[in-house]
């Protein structure tokens, strides 16, 4: 299990947003750190197949980004995620198990699971729009699991979640990953100091830090050292 990125390049007129990233990550969480503008969010919106590339691969054991094969493996939760504010969040979770194609039942077997594994299945019959900013993360961190991904690329999960809520969601995204590839981009390095078993760090479009981290060092200094004032604004 593996996805590859392959010189990964993404050029937006007269601006690189991600210069000729190449990567293997494997099972376990890898955190991705860097400051606003860094490229974070593009990058991931191209392993996705969100984003078409201006140059380089992303390639989930073997099968290519955007097809239905990598699709079929990949979960994915976007910083900002739609949703549809007068659909309750059973129904929320049940259009999106029809989009990834999952069969009618067993998708409301699946989402009634999440909603309790995420913390809300005492509200699944309410609608999104009564939820609470954390609570739609929650939601938005159910729907990313639907299908049971191999690939989980989480942008900003633990954003707008309490500190309680944060320390729950770092240990759930820690058992995913022992037997998924899990990307998790984040501000809060924190998050990445307690889960990540692999940081990268990028600045510019460029990966200039990728390596296991030592529970006994000081991420956010080291953070703070490479990316410097950038990383006061992140």
């Amino acid at each position: 299990m593996e996805l590859v990125l392959d010189r990964l390049s993404k050029q937006f007129q007269n601006k690189i947003a991600v210069d000729r990233v190449s990567l293997r990550l494997t099972p376990g969480v890898t955190g991705l750190l860097g400051p606003n503008g860094a490229g974070k969010t593009t990058l991931m919106r191209l392993i996705c197949g969100i984003l078409r590339p201006t140059a380089g691969s992303a390639a989930f054991d073997g099968a290519d980004a955007g097809t239905e094969g990598y699709r079929a493996a990949l979960g994915y939760l976007p910083q900002d995620f739609g949703y549809y504010p007068d659909f309750t969040g059973l129904d929320f979770l049940l259009y999106m198990s029809a989009l990834k194609g999952l069969d009618r039942r067993a998708a409301r077997r699946r989402s009634l699971e999440l909603m309790d594994t995420v913390g809300l299945a005492d509200v699944y019959k309410k609608k999104v729009k009564t939820y609470s900013g954390g609570m739609r993360q929650r939601l938005g961190i159910a729907q990313a699991l639907l299908n049971d991904p191999k690939l989980l690329i989480l942008d900003e999960p633990t954003a707008g979640l309490d500190p309680k809520e944060r320390v729950r969601f770092r240990e759930m995204i820690a058992d995913l990953g022992r037997d998924s590839v899990v990307l998790l981009s984040t501000h809060i390095v924190s998050d990445v100091e307690h889960i990540a078993d692999r940081v990268l760090i990028m600045r510019a479009g460029q990966i200039v830090h990728d390596g296991a981290w030592d529970a006994h060092e000081d991420l956010e200094k080291f953070y703070l050292s490479l990316c410097g004032e950038e990383a006061d604004h992140a």
